[in-house]
């Protein structure tokens, strides 16, 4: 029979071999598929893809045992500002090791942080340049916050100590200023943050602002809710300060710079800006200080509203003082003004009677002028008149007596009445009725049969 070799045999032998001929420790570049950590230890996944068609062409598993991780895992936070997570390039520096029950994998004893700090300087300045390539890189700069900023739609985790310390100092500010916060809730850390700030974006602008009872609710003309918040704001709270890759993504930033309110930010990202901030109206630090800045914008329209009053007051009073002067100075015009202008209208009444009086002598004189010429005429046209009159009323006499029913009576004619009244039609009579005839000498009461 061939010598045969146990399966863990093969094993030692594979490892006795990679010992040999990999002695080494090598610095290698990838990106990670997955990263997770289990009692300490970190196990990544390791991937490369080919630049033009993004497919994989090598993988490997990678293992950082927790004595090495616990050392590595907080400068490399310290100086990237990052945990590791998928989707990040590293530079490992890994020795090869084989197990006889677990098989080949990198065991990494160190990590480059510098080399993912410049691939994420990369991505960010690839993202940069293809917002201000389209046009949107400063948007949400050109957009004004309204003077009463009140009305604020907040993303931000529902149990953030951030949001609690967000909304108290809003409620608690010194001023006394009332504003209306409604949240909508999102992943504020880790691989979820860009599709839930989205959605959340989506959802305030369809969704109408909540006021308290009594207060009056919203609509936007165009159903959603384009001008019913004056503000967004995104912050957060209460995570790792180091977890915030998810906000150095394009989508995220194509949302925030084309949204059509003013957004502002405060995530807690003290080393440096994130693309998120670049892209909002305002970036702050911090949850508190977002609330401070609300404050501060209301207060600042407070001070220019009392001292618009200062100034209106104060043209006010001196424009009171200028009319004071002015009705003095002119009160002391008015006698001499009264005398010079009872002076004139006195010249003015007289020279008026003169006329009158010079008016209505000529008036009278012309009348009594008319008065005799018409008192000549009017005999005259008056026997005239009379003569036409006299004429007009034999006309009308002639005429009435031919009209005389009597000159018919006389000349042979009846006339026969039924009722009272002249029958001119015979089939109107019926038997019974009695009729009267007027004859010129007489009547004659007959019945009809």
């Amino acid at each position: 029979m061939k010598k045969s070799l146990t399966l863990f045999e093969l094993n030692a032998l594979v490892r006795e071999t990679l010992a040999l001929q990999l002695p080494d420790e090598y610095w290698v570049e990838a990106e990670l598929s997955e990263a997770r950590e289990v009692r300490g230890h970190c196990y990544m996944e390791l991937i490369q893809k080919d630049d033009r068609s993004n497919t994989p062409v090598a993988k490997a598993s990678a293992k950082c045992w927790a004595s090495t991780w616990q050392l590595v895992k907080p400068h490399f936070m310290r100086v990237t500002g990052q945990q590791v997570h998928a989707g990040m390039k590293v530079l490992l520096k890994v020795y090869a090791q084989f197990h006889e029950s677990y098989g080949f994998s990198w065991i990494v004893t160190d990590i480059d942080p510098t080399y993912t700090l410049g691939d994420m300087a990369r991505k960010r300045l690839e993202i940069i340049r293809q917002l201000k390539e389209e046009g949107v890189f400063d948007l949400q700069k050109e957009l004004l916050l309204p003077m009463f900023c009140q009305r604020i739609a907040v993303i931000s985790s529902a149990n953030a100590a951030g949001y609690g310390d967000f909304v108290n100092q809003l409620e608690s500010n010194e001023y006394g200023f009332r504003f209306h916060t409604q949240l909508f809730p999102a992943i504020m850390q880790g691989e979820g943050v860009e599709q839930s700030v989205i959605a959340a974006l989506e959802k305030i602008f369809r969704t109408p602002l909540q006021l308290p009872r009594g207060g009056e609710q919203e609509a936007s003309p165009r159903g959603g809710l384009e001008g019913v918040f004056d503000c967004v704001v995104i912050i957060r709270g209460g995570g790792a300060t180091s977890d915030l890759s998810g906000f150095d993504t394009l989508a995220l930033a194509e949302h925030v710079a084309n949204f059509p309110i003013p957004i502002i930010t405060g995530i807690g990202h003290e080393r440096d800006e994130s693309v998120l901030d670049m892209v909002s109206h305002t970036r702050v630090k911090t949850p508190t200080a977002a609330a401070a800045f609300l404050i501060s914008h209301l207060k600042g329209v407070l001070d220019a509203i009392e001292d618009a009053e200062q100034s209106i007051v104060l043209k006010v009073r001196q424009q009171m003082e200028m009319e004071k002067i002015r009705l003095l100075h002119l009160s002391q015009q008015i006698p001499s003004l009264y005398s010079l202008v009872k002076s004139r209208q006195e010249t003015r009444l007289d020279r008026l009677q003169s006329s009158l009086q010079l008016s209505v002598s000529r008036r009278l004189q012309d009348e009594r002028h008319r008065l005799d010429i018409l008192s000549h005429n009017l005999p005259p046209i008056a026997e005239r008149k009379l003569l036409q009159e006299h004429h007009r009323l034999d006309l009308l006499r002639e005429k009435l007596e031919a009209l005389n029913p009597e000159l018919l009576l006389r000349r042979g004619y009846s006339i026969t009445l039924s009722a009272g009244k002249i029958v001119k039609d015979a089939s109107l009579l019926h038997p019974g009725d009695l009729i009267e005839t007027r004859l010129q000498k007489g009547t004659v009461h007959s019945v009809v049969k």
